[in-house]
């Protein structure tokens, strides 16, 4: 994905202000071997790429001055009401050194899973995204998280994702869970009420036809 930039060379909150009354965000890139740079986006382009999922989690080509370097989204700060991006952070990437990004989750194929299809259970999203690290090339946009062994009563963690070549779960030593499966409340009560009545009805006595 591409993002065009320009340098920013006055700083300040008054700056700033200035620069966002004008539609455009500020914002910096930093890391690497050269010096931090402060500069400024279009704001509706910026707005519009955010809600996005692969603008958070992809190599984004970066292009200030007719150059492009390739940058990571490390943070951006909206408005507290307004539909307005206040500032934006880019870190650039070493295509030699691994990265470590948070990468989101798709859950797929719950519907034919034992747990919904045979037991019309409900499986909860514990987490939406986990941490990756791997070098920038191979970086996914989202993780797939195949659901269609999930049985009542059992969980998925993070050490059971099937994760693209090259790319590892950093977990800190915690197998997290990822997702679980559940029969809901109301739906136990009727099984249970239904599993009672049934022996009820095959002792009570047939009724005597009258002669």
């Amino acid at each position: 994905m591409k993002v065009v930039a320009f340098k920013r060379e006055l700083q300040g909150s008054g700056a700033s202000r200035r620069l966002r009354n004008s539609g455009q965000t500020p914002g910096i890139i930093y890391g690497g071997t050269e010096a931090p740079v402060t500069i400024s986006l279009d704001h509706n382009a910026l707005y519009h790429a955010l809600k996005k999922e692969a603008f958070h989690s992809s190599i984004l080509d970066l292009e200030i001055d007719g150059k492009t370097q390739q940058v990571l989204l490390r943070d951006f700060q909206v408005h507290a009401y307004k539909q307005l991006v206040l500032h934006a952070d880019f870190q650039r990437v070493d295509a030699s050194k691994k990265v470590h990004m948070k990468v989101a989750l798709h859950f797929a194929n719950a519907d034919v899973s034992p747990a919904v299809k045979l037991h019309g259970a409900t499986i909860s999203h514990v987490a939406n995204e986990i941490e990756v690290s791997c070098l920038p090339k191979d970086l996914p946009e989202f993780i797939t998280v195949d659901l269609s062994n999930i049985d009542v009563g059992h969980s998925l963690h993070i050490n059971e994702l099937v994760l693209p070549a090259g790319v590892t779960a950093v977990t800190h030593g915690a197998n997290l869970t990822i997702a679980t499966a559940s029969v809901p409340a109301g739906h136990v009560a009727a099984e249970a009420a239904a599993t009672a009545e049934a022996p009820a009805a095959e002792a009570k006595p047939a009724a005597k036809a009258k002669k």
